[in-house]
């Protein structure tokens, strides 16, 4: 299954100033398979070591931090030959040995010829509930998310159409396969971006075995929760992840305490939704008063929405059948809206952007405001059917004065006015 993220590990590997590299993400997000397979395409050897599971590989880390006795010990621990430059070492699942992290700090400074990426899937649950020491400034960072459209278009067998919405985003011509492209969308939101659950369409185009991938996944997460929290913080985690269908389906999807139980107050669970943002089960999607530079500075923390990072788990977890989607049943339409807006999101996210809401003091409600590379602030209006009317995307135009403003919706590829017209299939061509 090919990953994009495969370019920037190679960008890192040829790096002159290159640092060992952590590798964050949720849970089966493909983090494990994606740095073997890069290791396989790239180096001499790779050698692994799972944290998690090995007693022997955490002592190793136990006695001192000194870079070249931990490798002379690893290469006897895997039965292989480390050398500098052409072995591609893994530490998977570092946040379970703190020292391993605390390590990288002294490779970066004293070895850098060894080339090391650290995988954790709650590495940032860790940090914040042990207080973990972080090698600042002396790692790289990556985060990989679940295939985003174009990934799971080449998956499926489609790359040529993810080249074609490439030509028609670069000048804004309509795509000539935009009836097949919304199709494939449509069951993209269905199948989502989780390796698994993708591999499982691929291989038997049934969505009941997509399904069973899905709840798995979801149990998995669920079983972390009570892993890595304490019996107090685990009710409180799973009661926040089992309202956020409940939170988009709501009119106004603005974060509500009450909708996880009667009287929930914000004390109370701020705790248990940064735990599911550490996790990276879920964005947060905070609200900004005004549109101006930069955005983090009109930041409203207290008011916000929650959306989950893969729309396929959205709809497992709300029980949300493939053919409702596929055939837009009309018992669909209240919530087509909230699916649409979920998407968007993790688009945004896994393209590098930071997403915010906007809304003024009268009712007016912009979906998404981001900060492109250039500064530059972008409002977003998302649609997920071809009405495109909106007066809150018009005077956000008129108070801000952006240098552009993007639609997307199921309508082609356009441009009018100001507004880049940007079928929901072609966001993953949105970059910073």
């Amino acid at each position: 299954m090919e990953r994009k993220i495969v370019n920037k590990l190679i960008a890192w590997k040829n790096s002159p100033r290159r640092k060992p590299l952590i590798l964050t993400g949720a849970r089966q997000v493909g983090k494990t398979y994606s740095a073997l397979t890069f290791g396989k395409e790239h180096y001499r050897n790779t050698v692994y070591f799972s944290l998690e599971d090995s007693r022997e590989v955490q002592a190793v880390f136990d006695r001192d931090l000194k870079p070249e006795r931990i490798i002379r010990e690893l290469a006897a621990q895997s039965g292989q030959s480390i050398f500098p430059g052409e072995t591609l070492v893994i530490f998977d699942e570092v946040q379970a040995c703190e020292r391993a992290l605390t390590s990288l700090k002294y490779f970066c400074e004293n070895a850098p010829e060894y080339h090391i990426i650290a995988a954790g899937s709650l590495l940032g649950v860790a940090m914040n509930r042990e207080k973990y020491s972080f090698p600042v400034g002396k790692v790289d960072m990556l985060t990989l998310y679940p295939l985003d459209f174009e990934e799971f278009l080449t998956a499926t067998g489609n790359a040529p159409l993810g080249g074609l919405i490439k030509e028609s985003y670069s000048d804004f011509s309509p795509l000539s396969l935009h009836d097949k492209a919304m199709d494939l969308y449509k069951t993209y939101l269905a199948v989502g971006g989780m390796p698994q659950a993708v591999l499982e369409y691929v291989n038997t185009q049934d969505f009941n075995f997509v399904l069973a991938a899905q709840k798995t996944i979801n149990d998995a997460y669920i079983a972390d929760m009570a892993k890595y929290a304490s019996p107090q913080e685990t009710t409180k985690i799973m009661a926040a992840w089992a309202s956020i269908p409940a939170q988009l389906a709501k009119e106004n999807r603005k974060f509500q305490y009450k909708v996880i139980k009667s009287g929930a107050r914000a004390y109370e669970y701020e705790t248990p939704l940064d735990w599911l943002k550490f996790a990276g089960v879920i964005h947060k999607c905070v609200r900004v008063t005004e549109g101006k530079i930069p955005l983090t500075a009109y930041a409203d923390n207290d008011s916000f929405k929650v959306y989950m990072m893969d729309t396929g788990l959205l709809c497992s977890k709300f029980g949300i059948a493939a053919n409702v989607i596929l055939n837009n049943a009309p018992v669909f339409d209240g919530f087509k809206g909230a699916l649409a807006e979920n998407y968007i999101c993790q688009s945004l996210s896994s393209n590098g952007f930071t997403p915010f809401y906007w809304s003024s003091p009268g009712k007016a409600e912009l979906d998404f405001v981001f900060q492109d590379s250039r500064g530059n602030i972008i409002p977003l209006e998302g649609k997920s059917a071809d009405n495109v009317k909106s007066k809150s995307l018009r005077l956000f135009m008129s108070l801000y004065k952006p240098d552009y403003a993007v639609r997307v919706s199921a309508k082609n590829f356009g441009c009018e006015n100001g507004i880049k017209s940007i079928p929901l299939y072609a966001l993953f061509c949105l970059m910073p």
